[in-house]
């Protein structure tokens, strides 16, 4: 089995935001970036299907020199070796495209990827990529085991989960649940080591010219001051709900 596990290059959540040329582009400067998370989750399940089948891991990044760093701790955590294509991640209709060709050469039969980055939000690419592949889509997924070319898939559906039956090849969007927090693994030194040795292949875009673009970024207002209104006060208060709060 030949996995392909999507990487996205994202801010640790810690990392103070901030944006620059008149709020159009996203300033970089001083900010930690980390293995999305949730493609995490899904790079850790492959981890299992490699240590239990003997799968093959591949990690792909969509992006720049940059975001090298987090390729090779993905390749310290165990990954076999690594692509990334040369280009930014701006659009994700593009970046679904160029995993698309990824995909193709390499004849990888099931691809995870988290349900979606945490910088951005979008949730698209991972069903976007399947639509490009005809490959079968399965979205929120928070358990998968694989027998032969047979799936079985678990996703979370609104109060509760639903159990599928997939044949290979498949596109999983994965989220927390698909493994636990405390499966996750930490690179160790003979991991890193390793890491420096394995391949990581560099590719040029093919076709996948943005079909958006960025206007501008605005950060969430900052939270108004607290008024405290005493109990025995209760039309000062409807008045503030009313006038200031505009709630009622």
């Amino acid at each position: 089995m030949k996995i392909l596990v999507c990487i996205s290059h994202v801010p640790d959540t810690t990392s103070k935001i901030n944006f620059t040329e008149n709020n159009t582009k996203f300033d970089t400067n001083g900010v930690q970036f980390v293995i999305n998370p949730y493609d995490e989750f899904a790079l850790t399940r492959a981890m299992w299907f490699k240590e239990k089948q003997g799968a093959t891991i591949t990690v792909v990044n969509v992006g720049t020199m940059a975001t090298e760093p987090t390729l090779r701790k993905a390749l310290a955590i165990g990954a076999d070796n690594a692509i990334r294509v040369n280009t930014e991640a701006t659009d994700g209709l593009a970046v679904a495209k160029e995993l698309a060709e990824v995909v193709k050469s390499g004849g990888y039969n099931l691809v995870l990827a988290g349900k979606e980055s945490i910088d951005y939000n979008g949730g698209m690419v991972p069903g976007m990529l399947a639509a490009l592949l005809d490959y079968n889509f399965v979205n929120a997924c928070i358990g998968l085991e694989i027998d032969g070319d047979k799936a079985t898939i678990s996703r979370e559906i609104d109060g509760g989960k639903e159990i599928l039956s997939s044949n290979l090849p498949l596109v999983i969007a994965g989220q927390k649940g698909l493994v636990e927090e405390k499966e996750l693994r930490i690179p160790n030194m003979r991991g890193i080591m390793m890491a420096r040795k394995k391949p990581l292949t560099i590719v040029e875009p093919t076709n996948g010219s943005p079909a958006t673009e960025i206007a501008s970024f605005e950060k969430p207002a900052a939270r108004t001051a607290c008024k405290l209104v005493d109990a025995d006060h209760v039309e000062e208060l409807i008045s503030l709900l009313h006038n200031e709060a505009k709630v009622i």
